[in-house]
């Protein structure tokens, strides 16, 4: 293997640790604030339209165990889909776990965490090298804490308990900001809108205008764009 080979192993290596300390950070956050939550807390509505906060607590920890489900498949070798009965499992899961009580809502998080932290350390280069599958699509192994930590930074503040957008982790807003960004030009509803970010980010409008930007969880190709450029 040749220097610059190895480097970029190196460096490969570096940033999946990183990313590794900064989401076991924010699980540490998550679960300070599900300690203090009781009954009342866990039913009031989210910020997401249709879900109380138990909606989104169950989310996290079932999004955590398919994480868990698709490193220990790498593990042995093999790929399997991130949900083993797909989108209508997790809408039925998360539909099904929203209404318990808190102590069963704080010790699935608990749990639900420590097992997929388990999981990173259990794994071999090799099974890094691996991927899931996510609707069919593989899905690099090396890419899925990334993807947890964004799903645990996002929620949070979608509980609606206090976290805000403007406390997010700045090593984690270095690394969103250009994904996201990126989606944005197949986000935009037209030619013409392209255009208009154009000229403004180019410096020959005074703004963009008004721009219907669709939501890029809506477009899987946009949430898993990023993969590649990781």
């Amino acid at each position: 293997m040749g220097d610059d080979e190895t480097r970029a192993e190196d460096e490969a290596q570096a940033e999946l640790d990183a990313v590794i300390d900064g989401c076991r950070g924010s699980h540490r956050a998550l679960l300070d604030t599900v300690s203090g939550l009781d009954e009342r807390d866990v039913r009031a509505p989210s910020r997401l339209e249709g879900w109380s906060r138990g909606h989104v607590l169950t989310h996290l920890a079932r999004n955590a165990d398919s994480h868990t489900r698709m490193l220990g498949a790498a593990l042995g070798g093999e790929a399997v889909e991130q949900y083993a009965g797909g989108r209508e499992e997790r809408a039925g899961a998360i539909e099904q776990g929203a209404g318990r009580p808190v102590s069963d809502l704080r010790a699935d998080i608990q749990r639900s965490t420590a097992e997929l932290e388990a999981a990173w350390s259990a794994m071999t280069p090799g099974a890094w090298a691996g991927h899931g599958l996510t609707r069919g699509r593989p899905w690099p192994c090396r890419t899925l804490p990334y993807f947890r930590w964004r799903e645990v930074e996002i929620h949070r503040v979608d509980l609606g308990l206090g976290y805000e957008v403007t406390e997010w982790p700045d090593e984690y807003v270095r690394r969103e900001l250009p994904l996201l960004l990126a989606t944005v030009p197949d986000r935009l509803a037209d030619g013409a809108e392209r255009r208009r970010l154009l000229a403004w980010l180019s410096g020959r409008a005074p703004t963009s205008g008004h721009l219907d930007l669709a939501a890029w969880e809506s477009r899987p190709r946009n949430y898993l764009g990023s993969i590649s450029r990781r």
